[in-house]
């Protein structure tokens, strides 16, 4: 058993430079991630491989250190046979993606060469093909699970044959296996289509980048910066989780690798200070959820949404530092609330490490400036992080050269020399193994789903389940995520619903307009000439006008076929734009849930296990703590928060944070000091003017009800300390 143990953990550790004794096969995969880490960076800046070769070869190269990492064998994977079955399964598949790229010519020449046939592959091509389905499904088995594996099972036999049983929209005809086949190899939809750019193109250098920042010891920076800022603050032990989880989701994007990364930290620390166990594991899974929210790498979320929805990656994460803030603000806002209502984190000792801060700062610092310098300048994200990588090598070099001359005991900054490098490539490998696995495999769902049209008959079932109603489309967006987030990840859970659901919400948002125009009247004859085949007593009265509640009634009636051309007739593109963009920012702040929500909530799991906390108690605090993940969605949809200018967004977001305070107040029942039955009614109205869009004199008066009901519960706790002194 311990031979099994101490194997498993070898197998575990193959892509870790470590002082173990490794054999001849693990150096050569070690070696061979630092290359394939070297090779992303090349193909993205100056190789020019056609898309389909490269994302084939990224395939294939996590594909066998999936197989090579991720044994099938269990508690034998430490045997020299399941070594070798595994090493030679992932050499296999690997050659299959590498064959499958390779034919793509020759297929479309003999396809065309016999006229009125399907698409020709001979046997190795079935083959070949055959091997890549069976590799998606396995090996995202290995990295997370058994859904979706059964998703892309069902997806194939849904186009396959199942599709033409199904009644009502569900009911599509079926399609041959060589049809099936040549779309889910060759499709930009595809396996090896645009989500496995995503992939090759951006995340993976972005996981790379990670990896340097961890090394070069710009990760022990984010920890004492946190320190130093909360420090002097009631409950800081608490705002560093907060503060190093928002700066450490710069780094990583992931929320399970923020809260495991950060957490050893900072849980321990707001123990020692007082907080629940608990409660400390929820802020730690709370606050790394919102890594994934934070600018500029946002997980992978934010180059899936540039993909598909055509908006430039910069654009989006502009857009996003407000609500990542507000996201952050509300987390520290409950901090301090139980911070007050317990009276802990009074005794704290944040001491700094003024040495590490001194040491990484700059390799902190400078490579993020230039990456977020570049993407705002328009550059593609993969050049941003290939050079903000380049730039993080220069600095720690300076670094060393000035810790040197100045031969200070504190200045000991960690020089990216050769070791150093391989180790940050093969972290930034290592990490990037599951999307590297997931986003192909997804591929095999995608295509399936645009090539059946289920997806637009998923939206037609929220837009009629919804009745035209955002709140009810947004609360059925986030149940569906959380049933997804049980057993799939975060990303894999966003991508699903942004094909399923954002075109219908999106859609719902931006019949506002329309209805709007019903009200004024549309006189243009070719427009209104669209609602002719609407069966509704309400169209005669197109051109005049009508009452709001005629021209709702009216939208509710037009099917959603009809909605789907009307609403760029009707509406400028700029706007259509910006209502998908508003879709799929709810549905991946939705998505995030899966961490924080039991019953199923790694992140929360993961905390409580550093706490040594009830999973499930924790689980239920992160949740409790992470409720910005829909205050902010519903702002996405009711306010300008995405689309206003930055006087706009700037009032939403300053006067949202009374707002989100107070609603923090109110569930805790607790503000500066116990609340009062009177003073809920004011929290209310404070919350009403707070959240009012736009609106100063309701945005004031409700920021001031909030303050005084600060103040009103301060003074209950002035005078419940000074009574318990007295007696």
């Amino acid at each position: 058993m311990s031979e099994q143990t101490s194997e498993s953990h070898l197998r575990d550790s193959w892509l870790l430079l470590n002082a173990e004794k490794k054999s001849s096969l693990q150096w050569i995969i070690a070696a061979f991630s630092v290359v394939f880490g070297v090779w992303h960076i090349l193909t993205n800046l100056v190789l020019n491989e056609p898309g389909l070769w490269q994302n084939a070869i990224h395939f294939a190269g996590f594909a066998f250190l999936a197989a090579t990492v991720y044994s099938a064998f269990g508690t034998h994977s430490g045997k020299r046979w399941a070594i070798h079955l595994d090493v030679c399964y992932g050499l296999l598949v690997a050659f299959a993606a590498l064959w499958v790229a390779g034919s793509e010519s020759r297929i479309y020449e003999d396809t065309l060469a016999v006229t009125g046939q399907s698409w020709q592959f001979n046997a190795v091509d079935w083959f070949a093909g055959g091997v890549l389905l069976f590799a998606a499904v396995d090996l995202s088995r290995r990295v997370s699970g058994w859904v979706i594996p059964i998703l892309i099972i069902t997806s194939l036999a849904y186009i396959l044959a199942l599709g033409e049983h199904l009644p009502g929209v569900f009911r599509t005809a079926s399609l041959p296996l060589n049809d099936v086949m040549f779309r889910t190899l060759y499709n930009d939809e595809g396996m090896f289509g645009i989500l496995a750019s995503i992939s090759s193109t951006n995340i993976t250098l972005f996981m790379i980048f990670g990896g340097f920042l961890v090394v070069s010891g710009a990760s022990d920076f984010v920890i004492e910066m946190s320190k130093m800022v909360a420090g002097r603050i009631k409950g800081g032990a608490a705002f560093v989780a907060v503060l190093s989880s928002a700066l450490t989701g710069t780094i990583s994007g992931s929320a399970i690798a923020n809260t495991a990364s950060t957490g050893v930290i900072t849980i321990p620390l707001m123990k020692s200070n007082g907080f629940r166990g608990r409660f400390a594991g929820g802020v730690e899974a709370a606050a790394s959820t919102g890594g994934q929210l934070m600018p500029p790498i946002m997980g992978a979320g934010a180059f899936v949404m540039a993909s598909y929805t055509s908006i430039p990656y910069s654009t989006i994460v502009a857009v996003s530092v407000v609500p990542a803030i507000l996201y952050f603000l509300s987390v520290a806002f409950i901090v301090r609330i139980e911070a007050m209502k317990y009276d802990v984190g009074s005794d704290q000792d944040l001491s700094i490490d003024k040495g590490k801060i001194i040491s990484g700062g700059s390799t902190f610092v400078i490579p993020l400036g230039v990456m977020i310098w570049l993407l705002m300048s328009g550059v593609t994200p993969s050049y941003a992080a290939s050079w903000a990588i380049a730039s993080l090598v220069i600095v720690s070099w300076l670094n060393f050269l000035a810790a040197k001359v100045l031969n200070r005991d504190d200045f000991k900054p960690q020089v990216m020399n050769p070791k150093r490098v391989a180790e940050a490539f093969m972290m930034g490998i290592r990490a990037s193994i599951l999307t590297g696995v997931l986003l192909v495999a997804i591929g095999i769902m995608n295509n399936a789903i645009v090539t059946s049209g289920i997806g637009n008959g998923f939206s037609l079932m929220i837009a009629q389940w919804s009745q035209g109603s955002v709140v009810l489309a947004i609360v059925l967006i986030g149940l569906a995520s959380l049933f997804l987030g049980m057993g799939l990840p975060v990303t894999a859970a966003y991508i699903i619903l942004a094909i399923l659901c954002a075109p219908a919400l999106a859609g719902i948002m931006a019949d506002k307009l329309i209805v709007a125009q019903l009200v004024e009247g549309i006189t243009n004859p070719a427009h209104s000439a669209l609602f002719l085949l609407v069966d509704s007593p309400h169209v005669a009265k197109i051109t005049e006008g009508m009452s709001l509640e005629n021209a709702q009634a009216l939208m509710s009636s037009i099917p959603f076929e009809i909605a789907v051309t009307l609403r760029p007739a009707l509406i400028d593109t700029e706007q259509l734009t910006t209502y998908l963009l508003i879709a799929h920012l709810i549905i991946f702040w939705l998505s995030q849930d899966s961490n924080v929500t039991p019953p199923v909530c790694l992140a929360a799991f993961t905390a409580a296990g550093i706490a040594k906390s009830p999973p499930m108690a924790t689980g239920f605090q992160a949740w409790k703590i992470a409720k910005g993940l829909y205050i902010v969605p519903l702002m996405f949809a009711y306010t300008p928060l995405i689309s206003g200018n930055l006087q706009e967004v700037l009032q939403l977001g300053f006067f949202a944070l009374f707002g989100i305070y107070a609603l923090n107040a109110l569930m805790q029942y607790y503000a500066e000091g116990p609340l009062q039955l009177w003073h809920v009614p004011l929290l209310v109205i404070g919350i009403i003017g707070a959240f009012w869009p736009l609106n100063w004199a309701a945005n004031i008066a409700g920021a001031i009800f909030v303050v005084l009901t600060v103040m009103l519960s301060k003074r209950n706790a002035r005078q419940a300390t000074f009574e318990k002194v007295v007696t």
